[in-house]
């Protein structure tokens, strides 16, 4: 019970690794509040969880001001921000994909980092703690050809949180991520451009220990880096990828 009643935001957290992390953080004693453009879905989890369903585009900046205000209105603050939220994009060279697409993994995978961290580390300073974990992706870090703006926007990530720990470790906030390797959620057909056995068996080769992840293994490294008993980490960028980057 790391996690004891800690308040924990999740974005998109009604399905894939947002939903594993969520159920994960709810087992382990904290208030789950689960922001998901997929309303029905997140009301579905948050009752099955104890938790709290609020429907945000997390691209929006208004939308982010109302998680942050529904946080402090049902529970009194904040503790930990998961920033899981994230789209792709089907493979193809990185001069095909339309600029509209360009803009809408910028402002999901990216923008809403900016986001927020504007509304939630202020209120984390006030009280001088606060855990803040984004998902990116081995992608990256060890990038796969044709998803070139998707693995730009997760290296973007990756150096964010990096400089976000930096700042943010005088006022008691620890900042880190998770880079997953592909992991048996919605997004995984997206990745593929297909899901066939022969596209999957390519894509599991990379993968040293021979399975794609699991929401349940990205919600147990999660757990652990925003307990308190990773008090000391702070800036790093876990693989959570079966070998993959190696």
């Amino acid at each position: 019970m790391g996690l004891q009643d800690k308040v924990a935001v999740v974005t998109g957290g009604a399905s894939g690794f947002g939903e594993g992390i969520a159920r994960r953080f709810a087992a382990d004693g904290a208030h789950v509040v689960i922001a998901d453009l997929n309303e029905a879905a997140a009301e579905k989890l948050a009752g099955e969880i104890g938790g709290l369903a609020v429907r945000a585009d997390v691209s929006r900046g208004d939308d982010v001001k109302a998680i942050a205000r529904a946080a402090l209105d049902r529970f009194g603050g904040i503790d930990i921000l998961v920033n899981n939220a994230g789209i792709g994009h089907k493979p193809q060279p990185l001069d095909a994909l339309s600029e509209a697409d360009f803009d809408r993994i910028v402002a999901i995978n990216a923008k809403s980092v900016y986001l927020t961290a504007r509304e939630i580390v202020p209120l984390m300073k006030a009280r001088k703690r606060g855990a803040i974990l984004n998902i990116a992706s081995t992608g990256g870090v060890s990038p796969r050809p044709n998803l070139t703006w998707y693995n730009a926007s997760k290296g973007w990530m990756i150096t964010a949180t990096r400089a976000m720990a930096v700042e943010l470790a005088p006022f008691g906030i620890r900042v880190n991520a998770i880079n997953p390797v592909a992991g048996e959620t919605p997004l995984l057909a997206t990745f593929m451009g297909e899901d066939t056995p022969q596209i999957r068996a390519k894509f599991l080769a990379s993968i040293p220990i021979g399975r794609f992840s699991t929401p349940e293994d990205i919600a147990a490294a999660a757990a652990f880096l925003c307990s308190d008993e990773a008090s000391m980490i702070t800036g790093v960028a876990l693989e959570v990828d079966g070998g993959r980057c190696i």
